[in-house]
């Protein structure tokens, strides 16, 4: 643990000319370029050849989670703009729940132009379903970076759900340095997203179409889906030296007791679609991992931390305890969904996945090519090591396009 949370994060960087950055998607999401690693081998190819290149019969994980029209615009009367973003919920603390809000709720948000709006109530006019709507927005204590706003309006017959849907907007990734357009409401979600929650795509997925996906059942590969709900700390940059000084964000994740199923019929074993669903998937041992030691636990304290990967490794290294097999780990959680009569796992975690970490579940990732110095970078170096720079020195030097609206990858280490 002690080398990873020395890592200097200025070894990860490489440069990332704006030209290379994708600032809109191609007309054909599968028709974007796929650079495949195996086994230290780079090949070019098209998306559409990706279910090719996986072994039959194999599971493969995608994140199901939909963007929600996060951002909210208010204008005071002095004429300033207020933004106020969406981050998590905190009263009612569910999602679901709090999306079918009909007259309050409440936010944890970040705020744009903060200096403007020192006191008051926001307020702001809305037509819904041609029906008049006033929307308040309340700032309550500050936490960390942002603040809680209490959220109240005048039409029990309107959802915070739909609240959104009409006045908010789709927080598209602040490094494409331009303004929301229409179209990225249906190109910024993966053709299978279902679960309101996310405040950025989980971007590895939106290379998939109805033809890949009948291409991947022909071969016999097995698809199931999880939720993770990317937060805007998927952007944040890593601002110190060493990497043991930057925090990790929160992420709520959701998990099907079907999909443990199916993972244990794989042997434990799975392709990740995403980064999103790495960091589930990862989880899930480290869960295990809680569970061996407190099988009482509660769902909240099935909360991943930052650390506990390496805690646990540096545990394990010492012979203070045994080390779980994937397979233990996953029937542990599986028999604690029975016993709890637990549909759906609902928890969080913190991880973070940096080189010196050891995969248990995930043997293959499809990703797209990430920030210079980001905790994603650490993650794909995790799974191939050093050949990294070899993966994005081929992308820069063969006309790969970056980062969200870019082209894909599949790393087979």
């Amino acid at each position: 643990m002690t080398e990873t949370k020395h890592i200097h994060i200025s070894e990860y960087n490489y440069p990332l000319p704006d030209e290379r950055i994708a600032k809109y998607p191609l007309s054909e999401r599968d028709a974007s370029k796929l650079l495949v690693y195996r086994h230290g081998e780079i090949s070019e190819n098209r998306f559409t050849d990706l279910p090719d290149f996986l072994p039959k019969g194999s599971l493969m994980v995608f994140n199901n989670t939909k963007v929600i029209q996060a951002r909210l615009h208010f204008r005071k009367e002095t004429g300033a703009l207020i933004e106020v973003f969406c981050l998590e919920p905190i009263i009612p603390a569910d999602y679901a729940l709090n999306f079918q809000q009909t007259a309050t709720c409440s936010w944890l948000c970040m705020v744009g132009n903060l200096k403007k709006w020192k006191e008051g109530t926001l307020i702001r006019t809305l037509k819904i379903r041609n029906k008049d709507l006033t929307l308040k927005a309340t700032r309550k204590e500050c936490q960390g970076t942002s603040h809680r706003i209490d959220f109240e309006w005048d039409n029990p017959n309107i959802t915070f759900a739909e609240l959104l849907e009409a006045a908010g907007e789709l927080p598209i990734p602040p490094y494409l340095n331009r303004s929301t357009e229409e179209s990225d409401k249906s190109t910024y979600q993966t053709v299978y997203s279902k679960v309101k929650g996310s405040v950025a795509a989980p971007t590895a997925g939106l290379h998939f179409t109805q033809r890949v996906m009948e291409k991947l059942d022909k071969q016999g590969i097995k698809r199931e889906e999880l939720t993770l709900h990317v937060g805007a700390g998927t952007f944040k940059p890593v601002k110190s030296q060493e990497i043991g000084e930057h925090e990790m964000h929160t992420e709520y994740i959701a998990i099907n007791k079907h999909t443990i199923e199916q993972l244990i019929e794989h042997q434990g074993e799975a392709t990740a679609v995403g980064t999103t669903s790495v960091r589930t998937l990862e989880s899930l041992y480290y869960i295990g991992v809680i569970l061996n030691r407190h099988p009482e636990s509660t769902e909240k304290e099935l909360h991943v931390s930052q650390w506990l990967p390496y805690d646990y490794a540096e545990s394990v290294a010492q012979k203070r305890e045994k080390e779980l097999t994937t397979m233990e780990a996953l029937n542990l959680v599986y028999n604690y969904m029975i016993n709890n009569q637990l549909k759906v796992l609902n928890t969080s975690t913190q991880i973070i996945i940096a080189p010196g970490y050891k995969y248990h579940i995930v043997k293959r990732i499809v990703t797209n090519f990430h920030q210079p110095q980001s905790t994603l970078l650490l993650l794909v170096a995790a799974l191939i090591g050093e050949d990294w720079k070899k993966v994005y020195d081929y992308a820069l030097g063969h006309d790969f396009r970056f980062l969200s609206y870019g082209d894909s990858s599949l790393l087979i280490p």
